[in-house]
């Protein structure tokens, strides 16, 4: 039986690599991680996101069928999704800024960069489990509050004037 912070969450692992997969799912249950699930595209993971209510998705970006983006936005949807927040952190190898900017668009609460270590992913999944980021409505965009300097960065979101009411 697991013990630690994250012995009761469930983490949906989503990677067209089956290697990838067999590393990620090493990692979460080495930290360790109570359920571990694993789905081979998006497609299959928007399933399982359904079938297990996972408590965070550990996802690639760039999949064939559904990719990563498409599958964000679907499960972002608060009108149709009725797991809308539940914390998505990406991996990718792409970090070009313009795929950066399309994730935080999407509404993922964490980008990692691949190769990463044991260490990145901790930090990661203690982001957004420990300490989670409320979850805002702007226009399109339905996600978590951005960090300043990211939303700055991108040039995606407006400030929000607090002294205007």
């Amino acid at each position: 039986m697991a013990s630690g912070p994250f012995a009761r969450l469930s983490i949906l692992v989503i990677d067209n690599d089956p290697h990838m997969r067999k590393i990620a799912r090493g990692l979460l249950t080495g930290f360790p991680v109570g359920r571990v699930y694993e789905a081979s595209d998006g497609a299959q993971g928007l399933e399982m996101v359904h079938q297990f209510r996972p408590d965070a998705i550990l996802t690639e970006w760039e999949m064939p069928m559904l990719n990563g983006e498409e599958m964000v936005r679907l499960i972002r949807n608060p009108k149709t999704s009725p797991f809308a927040t539940v914390p998505i952190i990406v991996m990718t190898a792409h970090t070009q800024r313009y795929q950066i900017h399309a994730a935080i668009q999407a509404g993922v609460n964490e980008i990692i960069v691949k190769p990463f270590s044991a260490k990145d992913l901790l930090q990661r999944l203690e982001s957004v489990v420990a300490r989670p980021r409320p979850f805002i409505q702007i226009g399109g965009y339905f996600g978590p509050l951005p960090r300043e300097n990211a939303a700055r960065a991108a040039g995606a979101f407006p400030r929000l004037d607090t002294a205007a009411g």
